[in-house]
């Protein structure tokens, strides 16, 4: 994800920087998770959990660009629209992260480090929907 694209004020909003940690920090428990859930099982099954964590990459990716959308929109009900979304998706990364922590993965000591930044997010998120 590049900051280019973005205009130089909204790059410099605490919400956006953190939408980024989360999406860096998702991005790196996966791949951490992938490599313990990627193995079939004896019974030559998938681990279920894999798909878990390809969703907190995905749902993390989104975080900016709807910060940005809300930002950037002028009409009140449409901007309203991106801010549901984006708590929608906080609160899907919250109940993912819990998924996997049941999964057999060294990785999963990680996600509690995931659920704080995710809290850090919320408060910031509160925050920055009063100044809209």
């Amino acid at each position: 994800m590049t900051l280019s694209n973005t205009p130089s004020n909204l790059s410099d909003l605490p919400i956006y920087k953190k939408a980024l940690e989360i999406f860096a920090l998702s991005q790196n428990i996966s791949v951490y998770l992938n490599h313990d859930l990627s193995s079939l099982k004896e019974d030559g099954s998938e681990d279920h959990n894999i798909y878990f964590s390809g969703d907190i990459v995905q749902q993390s990716v989104s975080l900016a660009p709807e910060i940005i959308n809300a930002e950037k929109e002028r009409h009140s009900d449409r901007r309203h629209k991106h801010i549901a979304s984006l708590k929608r998706l906080t609160n899907l990364l919250y109940k993912n992260s819990y998924r996997l922590e049941k999964s057999n993965s060294n990785g999963k000591d990680f996600l509690p480090v995931l659920r704080r930044e995710l809290k850090k997010f919320k408060k910031l998120q509160h925050h920055w929907m009063l100044t809209l």
